[in-house]
């Protein structure tokens, strides 16, 4: 699951005079920052609000607002990357080699954490579903903080090299040349490819696994709340699906066609893989503010707080009022499922 940048745009040989891909590199220079854009304000947005409504409105001694807590602070950690990288594709890297070190091993300790995150929510979920009386199931605080501790001391570690062998390096354009910010050697640029396409199977894996056991046992149910999960079930995993699954695929083809083995070698259909390459990352990269929400939004009580939030802001309650809605989150602490 190679979203690293040293595959940007400007890390393909547009110096090749016969396989001219200037329309690729403007094409990225253009609909990367845009989207970027877009994607930086929802997730900031969206995350936010849902650690607002955490801290005001639920009880985080819940093991699933803890679990909902942990990844809206990976994708905002995720999406603080996002801005150095739109600016990479219109100007090259025009920062210091150290923030290139920092803002690369931050994005991918944000990636690796919301991985994780969005994987161990599903084992979880997965035993609250099937296997309700194991004692794994049962919701316990230290359980939640040793978890959340152990996946970002791994997404820490993951992210490690990218810290430590990320440098500026100079690229050959046909009209001028400019800094990148990628690995300084082939050997750690592959190693960062295969831990990040190992992740991304493992959570693949882990997830279809458990979303196929939660859709049998709930599937026979006729409540419409039981309906009701089995819908979010099945966005969760298409959401899943759609943006990552493509993106290895054309990672996996680009790869190909760095190793000039044919068709992939020929001009056209490497430009056409180069095209694909954008789309799907762009898509695979929206994950940061799609999180919220699955995860959050589709929650009645988050749809509750919400209202709650919007009411506050618009007029001023009574003292009466006040105590009233104080006296419902009392009694509704508890997850935001």
């Amino acid at each position: 699951m190679n979203f690293s940048f040293n595959d940007s745009d400007y890390d393909i040989d547009y110096s090749d005079d016969m396989c001219e891909k200037d329309m690729v590199v403007k094409f990225g220079s253009i609909a990367t920052p845009i989207f970027f854009s877009l994607v930086i304000a929802l997730s900031l947005t969206g995350n936010i609000l849902v650690l607002v409504i955490l801290g005001l409105y639920e009880n985080l001694k819940s093991l699933t607002n803890i679990f909902i807590l942990n990844l809206a602070i990976s994708d905002l950690v995720f999406t603080t990357g996002l801005p150095f990288w739109a600016i990479y594709h219109i100007f090259g890297w025009i920062f210091s080699e150290l923030i290139c070190k920092i803002v690369t091993f931050v994005f991918f300790t944000g990636f690796y954490s919301s991985i994780l995150f969005l994987t161990i929510m599903t084992i979880y979920r997965y035993l609250a579903v099937v296997h309700p009386l194991s004692d794994l199931s049962t919701p316990k605080l230290r359980t939640g903080i040793f978890l959340s501790f152990l996946m970002w001391m791994v997404s820490i570690a993951a992210a490690m090299p990218s810290l430590l062998y990320s440098s500026l390096i100079l690229i050959h354009h046909n009209n001028k040349n400019s800094l990148g910010c990628e690995y300084s050697a082939t050997k750690w640029k592959s190693i960062g490819i295969s831990e990040q396409n190992v992740f991304f199977l493992v959570a693949f894996t882990v997830m279809t696994f458990c979303y196929i056991q939660i859709l049998r046992r709930i599937t026979g149910a006729k409540s419409h709340t039981k309906n009701r999960a089995v819908k979010l079930v099945l966005c969760i995993v298409a959401v899943f699906f759609v943006g990552w699954v493509p993106y290895n695929v054309v990672i996996f083809l680009k790869g190909l066609a760095d190793s000039v083995i044919a068709p992939f070698d020929d001009c056209k259909v490497s430009i056409h893989l180069d095209y694909a390459y954008h789309v799907c990352r762009l898509i695979a990269f929206s994950h940061c503010c799609l999180n919220p929400v699955f995860y959050a939004f589709v929650g009645v009580k988050f749809r509750r707080h919400l209202k709650t939030i919007l009411h506050q802001m618009l007029r001023r309650r009574s003292p009466v009022e006040e105590q009233q809605v104080r006296m419902q989150n009392l009694m509704s602490h508890g997850s935001m499922y």
